[in-house]
């Protein structure tokens, strides 16, 4: 896969932001492991990153990541290996893994996903198991995948601390792939078994304004890292509350924030030059799948919604209510592939670079939203090379491990243990995996400070 292309005109200071990151990387990759020391990661995340040249920053951090098949099968032994420290983590004598999934069946591209998933555990030595909380699902069943692939969903049970299978089957680790949106269900409630992500990281309570103030503090001790102004990777942000889209109620102070915002960013574009027209992005504050989202360049723009656009704004996944949004700077995308705005996905596990793709959408602009309807994804077809630093197996035992598998697929090395090479080609996918584990240790933070 070629990887997608600039503006010209938006090419200079990429190069030149790409350029600081990697004369800082010993110096980047050093305070990465100091901060692994600090905050504990989560098991597992994926990032939106968004390109302007003279911006990149993460714009969405996900905890319950559902794209694991739109991944590069080819680093199945990366991402293996990134899951055997995982689990470890998590449970040192664990054996087995059991995943709870989302409820919907009827997505086979979604069950796909959880196959693609399970995969990778399986392939670090785990036994997988699906334990499901749709009260459809009453006896194991079986249900085929978009690509033709079988899985099978097994009721989850309740028995004193502990969740299991009809058999007894109750492993330590119990993983998280739903994010929670209906609620936290009570047959997970203060059990005993290790759960990941903690139930206090589903979107019953998780706002993305939280995971926000949390990259603010994250962002601005490595912008001074590296000599940085900390706006180049952190977007602004407020959180208004108070909102009924069908009654109309909060549009007024929904556009009085919009229009703080544009006033920001635009004393900020004429700081440094930049003329694009600044555009807010406003989106439901918890929530997934890129439901309740607009993106506005007037506060004229969320006055006086018609219906189906209120109806849009009104309810995210599982028919939720949305009350409060995050106003969010925008952030352009000027990379494309094969003339189709683009952007890039980044997976993690634990503390490390796992892979991603580019969602690539021929119907959406450069300062629209990408997750929707249309969208398609390109996997990298390359690793995310990431230095020897905690954002790749760190022991010298699992170093060795992951470029044994890597040497036996023939794939070329973009680094060897104990060093780095980073060639013209990686240096935007290094910038990326940067980026997304900014995220993931504002997530780490995030969830320390939510904890009950």
């Amino acid at each position: 896969m070629k990887l997608p292309v600039i503006d010209n005109a938006y090419l200079p200071p990429l190069q030149a932001f790409e350029e600081k990151i990697l004369k800082n990387h010993a110096a980047i990759e050093n305070w990465f492991r100091g901060q692994w020391r600090v905050h504990k990661p989560p098991f597992y995340g994926s990032v939106d990153i968004r390109n302007a040249g003279y911006k990149m920053a993460s714009i969405d951090m996900n905890l319950f990541p559902g794209g694991f098949n739109n991944l590069n099968p080819h680093f199945i032994p990366i991402a293996a290996v990134a899951a055997q420290d995982a689990v470890q983590r998590a449970c040192a004598s664990a054996k087995s893994v059991l995943i709870v999934p989302e409820n919907h069946t009827r997505n086979t591209f979604y069950l796909q996903n959880v196959y693609a998933l399970a995969d990778i555990l399986r392939s670090a030595g785990y036994e997988v198991r699906l334990g499901s909380l749709n009260p459809e699902v009453t006896e194991p069943t079986e249900f085929q995948t978009a690509l033709g692939d079988t899985i099978l969903l097994e009721p989850l049970q309740r028995s004193g601390n502990r969740v299991s299978l009809a058999d007894g089957f109750s492993p330590c680790v119990v993983l998280l792939n739903n994010d929670l949106s209906a609620g936290i269900p009570e047959i997970l409630k203060g059990v005993e078994q290790t759960v990941l992500p903690p139930l206090h990281g589903g979107w019953t309570t998780r706002r993305k304004t939280a995971h926000f103030a949390a990259y603010d503090r994250v962002a601005e001790d490595f912008a001074k890292l590296i000599g940085i102004d900390v706006w180049h990777i952190n977007p602004y942000f407020e959180q208004i509350g108070g909102l009924d889209f069908q009654e109309r109620e909060g549009e007024d102070a929904l556009a009085e924030a919009v229009e703080r915002m544009l006033a920001k960013i635009q004393a900020k574009y004429d700081e440094k030059g930049i003329t694009d027209k600044p555009f807010v992005i406003v989106k439901a504050d918890a929530g997934t799948y890129g439901m309740g989202v607009m993106s506005v360049k007037s506060a004229d723009d969320v006055r006086g919604l018609n219906r189906k656009n209120r109806n849009k704004m009104a309810k995210v996944k599982e028919g939720l209510e949305v009350t409060e949004v995050i106003v969010q700077e925008g952030i352009y995308t000027y990379e494309t592939l094969d003339g189709a705005v683009a952007e890039p996905v980044v997976y993690m596990m634990d503390r490390f670079v796992i892979g991603g793709f580019y969602r690539v959408h021929e119907g959406r602009g450069t300062d629209e939203n990408l997750n929707a309807g249309g969208m398609v994804f390109v996997p990298l077809s390359q690793s995310i090379p990431t230095g020897n630093g905690d954002d790749t197996p760190d022991s010298p035992e699992s170093c060795k491990r992951v470029f044994e598998q890597w040497d036996s697929l023939g794939m070329p090395r973009s680094q060897d243990c104990g060093s780095v090479h980073i060639d013209n080609e990686s240096n935007r996918l290094y910038v990326y995996g940067v980026m997304a584990r900014l995220s993931l240790l504002a997530a780490a933070v995030e969830l320390e400070t939510a904890a009950p």
